[in-house]
């Protein structure tokens, strides 16, 4: 996972700086995003799209990680983006981001949401139910807008993942079913709309793949029902829209694909379906954010106290945890971690496992990890955490949430500060129901 870049003198260093130096400068624990790291893989998405000379849109999972510097970063980059909430709508908003590049996804978009969707003009509303589309057509006509819409549809296909993220097999809360007929039912009903305009058929199978077998089955799929939808209808999408959840490497054990290599995979059994159904090529459009966000995150904790169960185990616990690193927790998912100042350890090293500070037993972010002996005050990073870290972050036990810096040719800047123990109380009011009883 690090390159040789990232490690000079045995310390690592994020770009271009020494962690160490980036722990003392902006305290623990940090959220740290190494930017180069973001706009290579960016690039390498959109070079196997021109260099296929296919039409194609690359737009960015915010669930994966997003804030305004964010948005702004992705906007250099003229990368879209796909958002699931007023919450992230607003600061794409806020940043400046070009609307007609946002895509609104969601199971259960708010009224509110969808107002605020149509008067901002979002570049496209992703579909997801029956009731989304009453509810679009009595806001349109309201606002006497238009808007550009998708459908999406789940393919029946289960992505080799785990089963709180897959998304695409038939009993999943995502999308028209497309083996029941419902996904003929709502093209019917948005074709009959004249204030929507369908551009294309969305589909998203799940999250962390490292086979293409899922992509090729869904591919294949969504042609067949260009097909179908031609052949019935006289409608062909001219957009398809293939979601994300290409993998990445956590820990030794994961062997995944460069993510570019599923687009190119993607490409060719497209290209491959529509010539043999004699269809027009469609553009392409990705969600990527895993894949982007997720390697270029670090997170940096101090070692605190340390715990030794003879012939059991040893805790070494560190000043973050599930309030700023959820997954371990809720799905037992795996990092890798390294000491800041000892990369590749020259002496002595001991069988440890990584825990938060947070009141739960669950709190551990890496489990049996060899690590070199660790002392209070050290450094510790834990990698690849850039996606679904910060964003599922939490205030749990009353901690703030951590700091979030970019970092980019030797200079890092904050992106999010640090909530500080007043942030924790500055929404809450006091109660005054008791008065009237003393």
């Amino acid at each position: 996972m690090l390159a040789k870049t990232d490690v000079q003198d045995n310390q690592l260093v994020i770009g271009g700086i020494p962690a160490t130096k980036l722990a003392d400068q902006f305290a623990t624990p940090l959220q740290v995003y190494d930017v180069a790291k973001i706009r290579a893989q960016i690039h390498a998405f959109q070079r196997v799209f021109t260099e296929n000379g296919i039409e194609y849109a690359v737009s960015y999972a915010s669930k994966a990680f997003a804030c305004i510097a964010m948005y702004q970063l992705l906007a250099q980059e003229h990368v879209h983006i796909d958002v699931v909430s007023a919450g992230e709508l607003f600061t794409a908003q806020q940043a400046g981001f070009p609307m007609g590049h946002v895509s609104f996804h969601g199971n259960n978009k708010s009224i509110a949401e969808l107002e605020m969707a149509v008067r901002l003009h979002v570049g496209v509303i992703i579909l997801d139910n029956f009731t989304e589309i009453k509810q679009l057509a009595t806001i349109l006509e309201q606002e006497a807008a238009t808007c550009d819409v998708m459908i999406r549809v789940s393919p029946a296909v289960s992505a080799h993942t785990h089963e709180f993220i897959q998304t695409g097999q038939q009993d999943s809360k995502f999308g028209f079913d497309m083996l029941t007929g419902q996904a003929d039912q709502v093209l019917q009903q948005v074709l009959a709309q004249p204030r929507m305009k369908v551009v294309g058929v969305h589909s998203h199978i799940g999250s962390q793949i490292f086979d293409t077998t899922g992509f090729q089955i869904e591919t294949k799929k969504l042609v067949d029902l260009m097909k179908h939808w031609q052949t019935k209808f006289d409608y062909v999408p001219a957009i398809i829209n293939v979601g994300g959840g290409f993998g990445i490497k956590y820990t030794d054990d994961d062997q995944p694909l460069a993510p570019e290599k599923f687009v190119g995979q993607i490409i060719t059994t497209l290209q491959s379906e529509v010539a043999k159904e004699k269809l027009p090529l469609p553009a392409v459009w990705i969600e990527p954010g895993r894949s982007i966000a997720g390697p270029a995150g670090t997170s940096l904790y101090r070692v605190g106290t340390s715990k030794t169960i003879p012939e059991v185990r040893k805790y070494v616990a560190v000043d973050g945890g599930m309030g700023d690193n959820i997954r371990p927790a809720l799905y037992g998912a795996k990092y890798d971690a390294v000491v800041a100042d000892e990369v590749r350890p020259t002496g002595k090293t001991e069988l440890v496992t990584l825990a938060g500070k947070y009141c739960e037993s669950g709190d551990v972010l890496i489990k049996n990890i060899e690590l070199p002996v660790l002392h209070t005050g050290q450094v510790v990073a834990v990698l690849a955490t850039g996606a679904y870290g910060y964003s599922m972050a939490s205030n749990y036990n009353r901690n703030p949430r951590p700091a979030v810096i970019f970092v980019e040719n030797g200079q890092a800047e904050v992106v999010v500060k640090r909530e500080t123990t007043a942030d924790l109380v500055r929404l809450d009011q006091p109660f005054t129901l008791g008065e009237a009883n003393k």
